[in-house]
C-alpha cells in the first residue's frame, strides 16, 4: 500500500460534531498522525467505542468501527483481536466509559495483556449529559450532580492501570498532538495491552480543569527515568503535587492471542482420535 498523508485517514462522511475547542480534536488529529505515520491499511483497523463525547470519534476515522453500549468497548475489542489477530484494534472511551460504568473490564484486558491499544479521553466529567461528576472529577469541584462540592478523591487511571497488570502505560496530552501521535504510535506498535491517558479539557461543562490549568502543571518525566519498573512506575505516578506525562512503564511479555494460539495446539491431536483410548483415559 501506498503511503498516506493524515488526511487519507478522515471519514468522507462525517465531520466531527465537537464542541468548539473540546480537546478530543487534537486526540483525532494525533490519531491520524499516528495511523500515517505507520502507514496502517484502513482495511485492517478496527476502532471501537462505547458511550460519550469520546466514544463518537470511530465515526471521524477512515477504518472499520464498532459502537457499543456504554462501558463495553473493551469486552468488545477482546473478541476481535481474538477472532483476528491480524487486525489493529483501537479503542476509545471516556474516564466514565472506561473506569466508571465500564471499571470492570479494565482489570481483566490489562493482565491478559489483549494486543489492544486503549486511548481513555479524560475531560473528568460526563460531558455528554451535561456535566455529572465522573471519577476523575478533582475533590471539592461543584458540578450539576455534586452542587456542595465532590466528597470523594478521584480515580488515577494511570495508578490503576499500573495496578491492573498492564504492560504499556503512558500519559499524554491533546494540546500537544505531535507528542501525542508519538505515543500513539509507539502504543500501536507495543504487542500487548497499551493504555494510553490523555488529557483531553471540555471547555464546555468542566470550567476548573482546563487546558491552561495542565499547561501550568502538566510536567514531562525526569530526566533518566526507567521505564522498565513497575513499582517505580506507581511510585512517581501516586507523587503528591505533581502530574507527570509521558511513558510511565512498558514490559515485553507474550499478547493473549499469542496464548491462546498455545492453548489451541496443545488441545490438538497428534493423529486421528481414539474411542477406546478416551474411554480408558475416563473409565
Amino acid at each position: 500500500m501506498a503511503s498516506l498523508k493524515p488526511s487519507a485517514y478522515r471519514a468522507e462522511n462525517a465531520q466531527p460534531v465537537w464542541c468548539p475547542g473540546c480537546g478530543d480534536y487534537g486526540a483525532l488529529s494525533a490519531l491520524y498522525q499516528a495511523m500515517a505515520t505507520l502507514e496502517l491499511d484502513p482495511q485492517k483497523v478496527v476502532l471501537v467505542s462505547g458511550i460519550g463525547c469520546s466514544g463518537r470519534l470511530p465515526y471521524f476515522v477512515k477504518a472499520y468501527a464498532f459502537h457499543g453500549v456504554h462501558g463495553r468497548a473493551l469486552p468488545i475489542a477482546m473478541g476481535i483481536k481474538a477472532a483476528n489477530p491480524e487486525l489493529t484494534v483501537i479503542v476509545v472511551g471516556g474516564d466514565g466509559d472506561g473506569i466508571g460504568i465500564g471499571g470492570g473490564h479494565l482489570p481483566h484486558i490489562a493482565r491478559k495483556n489483549v494486543d489492544v491499544t486503549y486511548l481513555m479521553l479524560d475531560n473528568s466529567i460526563y460531558g455528554l449529559t451535561k456535566g455529572q461528576s465522573s471519577p476523575t472529577t478533582p475533590i471539592s469541584q461543584i458540578t450539576p450532580s455534586a452542587p456542595y462540592g465532590v466528597k470523594e478523591p478521584p480515580l488515577d487511571p494511570v495508578l490503576l492501570t499500573l495496578a491492573h497488570g498492564a504492560s504499556y502505560v503512558a500519559r499524554g496530552f491533546t494540546a500537544y498532538a505531535q507528542e501525542l501521535a508519538n505515543t500513539i504510535r509507539e502504543g500501536i506498535l507495543h504487542k500487548g495491552f497499551s493504555f494510553l491517558h490523555v488529557l483531553s479539557p471540555c471547555p464546555t461543562f468542566n470550567k476548573d480543569v482546563t487546558f491552561d490549568l495542565y499547561k501550568q502543571t502538566l510536567q514531562p518525566l525526569p530526566d533518566g527515568y526507567s521505564t522498565e519498573n513497575r513499582a517505580n512506575a506507581i511510585a512517581i505516578a501516586a507523587e503528591q503535587g505533581t502530574l507527570y506525562r509521558g511513558l510511565f512503564y512498558r514490559e515485553q511479555r507474550p499478547a493473549h492471542h499469542e496464548l491462546l494460539q498455545i492453548a489451541r495446539e496443545q488441545v490438538r491431536q497428534p493423529e486421528p482420535a481414539s474411542l477406546n483410548a478416551l474411554l480408558t483415559r475416563y473409565c
